[in-house]
Order: structure tokens, then C-alpha cells, then sequence
């Protein structure tokens, strides 16, 4: 039996409607879902641990990305004001040119954070890794996880999936996000929910537990 033009241009209509349904459908569960556990600084109950998930410290142009000053400017208010104890950085490692986990460290001494109340993950390659690997090797299941708010349903997500009492902070200064920035991550959110509940992915590196100089 032969597909015609006329419905192999139905099947791609309904193909595309379908994707896009999926899509909306997907980042309506991640936001509804976690929008409560979101909190403003002043709100935030109390953790030990705050994980700061990494972002380059510079714009493709060269210019200092606001998300990386905000994260930084964000956790070390925290950790002045003690709603936080101890912070946990975890980004990208990918070269010795390139390195998030040490850039966060340099701007949190910047802002008088002392460096023994600073842990670095230098494996967080994906949030999805920097949240697992949060549990998994630092041992931490009771978070505040520190980014912008359209990445913070996200992370929650992620961190819910796997059973952990995590809570998160809007590090937004009220600017706006961009118009691209918004669409990748309308489509990360739907790539985590089949990660999580398709694909089960896991982080690329786990490894041996590491424990963080938290004090009792």
C-alpha cells in the first residue's frame, strides 16, 4: 500500500502536533510541580548545603554573564545571612581554560566567602549531574539548589525524581531571559522528563563518596 502526498502531509501535521502537545505537556508537569518549593531569599528555610549550579563566567562575547554574577552574588547572601552553612559549586570541567567549579570558587573568595566553606564538583556536566552527584558522592540529600528561576524548576525536578528534600532560590535580578534562552529551556525540561522517566540516564562520573567539612 502506497502513502500518498496528501497523507504524508497529515501524518507530519498530526506528527507535529503531537510533539508540540508532548512539549507543553511536559514543561506544565516540571513548573506545577515544583513552583512551591521555589523560594525568594528572604523566604528560604534553612540547609546546610547549598548547591550552585555552574554557568560560564563569561557571554560568548566576552562580557560577564549576569547568571553567573547573580548565582555567586545569590549564595554568598546566603551564606551571610546563614541560611546556608556550606556551599557546594558544580559545573564544567572540560579543559584547564575552561573551568566553572574554579571560576565559582574565585568569585565566592571575591565576596569574602571563606574558601573552607566552598566544595567543589568539578564533574557537574549536565545539571541532571550536578543533582545526582549532589546525593550520590557528596552525600546530600537536603539541599538548597542556587540558579536563575526558569532553571530552577528543573533542577527541582530532577532532584524530586530522586527522592531528595530540595528546595531552591531565585538568584533572578528581574531581567529578562531572551527569547532562545526560553525556547532551549522550554526543550531541556521535556529532554529531563524522558531522561528521567525514558532514557534513565545517570551522570557521566560518579566515583567514590566525598565528604564535605561540614561541621555538627
Amino acid at each position: 500500500m502506497s502513502i500518498t502526498p496528501h497523507k504524508l502531509l497529515r501524518l507530519g501535521i498530526w506528527t507535529t502536533i503531537s510533539l508540540i502537545l508532548f512539549i507543553i505537556g511536559t514543561n506544565i508537569w516540571v513548573v506545577q510541580s515544583t513552583k512551591e518549593h521555589i523560594y525568594k531569599a528572604d523566604k528560604l528555610p534553612y540547609n546546610d548545603v547549598a548547591l550552585v549550579l555552574g554557568t560560564s563566567k563569561r557571554t560568548i562575547e566576552g562580557k560577564p554573564n549576569r547568571f553567573f554574577v547573580e548565582r555567586m552574588q545569590a549564595a554568598a547572601s546566603l551564606h551571610r545571612v546563614q541560611r546556608i552553612r556550606h556551599i557546594l559549586v558544580s559545573g564544567d570541567n572540560r579543559t584547564r581554560y575552561y573551568n566553572e567549579p574554579r571560576d565559582m570558587l574565585q568569585a565566592l573568595g571575591d565576596l569574602n566567602i571563606p574558601e573552607e566553606d566552598i566544595s567543589l564538583d568539578f564533574a557537574g556536566l549536565r545539571t541532571l549531574d550536578s543533582v545526582v552527584r549532589c546525593k550520590e558522592v557528596f552525600g546530600q540529600n537536603k539541599i538548597t539548589i542556587v540558579t536563575q528561576e526558569f532553571h530552577c524548576y528543573r533542577s527541582l525536578f530532577i532532584a524530586r525524581y530522586f527522592e531528595m528534600d530540595a528546595v531552591a532560590v531565585s538568584a533572578d535580578d528581574g531581567g529578562p531571559i531572551g527569547n532562545m534562552l526560553a525556547l532551549r529551556e522550554i526543550l531541556a525540561r521535556t529532554v529531563a522528563v524522558l531522561d528521567l522517566y525514558v532514557l534513565q540516564r545517570e551522570p557521566k562520573y560518579l566515583g567514590e563518596r566525598i565528604e564535605l567539612p561540614i561541621q555538627s
